[in-house]
């Protein structure tokens, strides 16, 4: 079989947030739910994981239903080995991006967000693999004076920043 290179849209609706990343063992799954629900509680979240051996079968872990649907979709569409994809509401990626970076068996983190987001996946006879994400749009030009205003007002209103 040629390699060949394919586009994989993973949905990202409103008010949700996307993690992707790859990892290296089975437990992933139950790892990931334990960062999660200990950095943010009320946090509600669904997690997929793609076996690469073994059954490879995909892994589902959460606690919201909708979210875990949501992130076994995705995770079986990019079909990459050791994949995942952790949907998430009620809090934001950097309440809990450290917190998943720090489970033993990450390797790596393609993205964390709200945009839509395009996975350039390649395959070839042995399975595929993440080359990397296309997260949200290109630029249209540089911020100006009212465009930094707006995002430090914007900052400071969701508490973020402190004044």
């Amino acid at each position: 079989m040629e390699p060949r290179l394919l586009v994989v849209r993973v949905p990202v609706p409103e008010k949700t947030n996307v993690i992707l990343g790859q990892a290296h063992f089975i437990k992933t799954v139950e790892d990931l739910y334990e960062a999660i629900v200990t950095s943010v509680p009320t946090a509600r979240f669904g997690i997929a994981f793609c076996e690469a051996s073994g059954h490879r079968l995909v892994r589902v872990e959460g606690n919201d239903e909708e979210l875990k649907q949501l992130a076994a979709k995705a995770a079986l569409e990019v079909g990459a080995g050791h994949f995942f994809a952790i949907y998430l509401r009620d809090a934001w990626p950097i309440n809990v991006l450290n917190a998943v970076k720090g489970v033993q068996e990450v390797v790596t983190l393609y993205c964390a967000t709200a945009n839509p987001v395009q996975v350039i996946v390649a395959e070839t006879d042995q399975g595929r693999a993440v080359l990397g994400v296309v997260d949200g749009f290109k630029p249209v030009g540089v911020e100006g004076d009212n465009e930094r205003r707006e995002r430090v007002e914007f900052l400071r209103r969701i508490g973020y920043k402190r004044g």
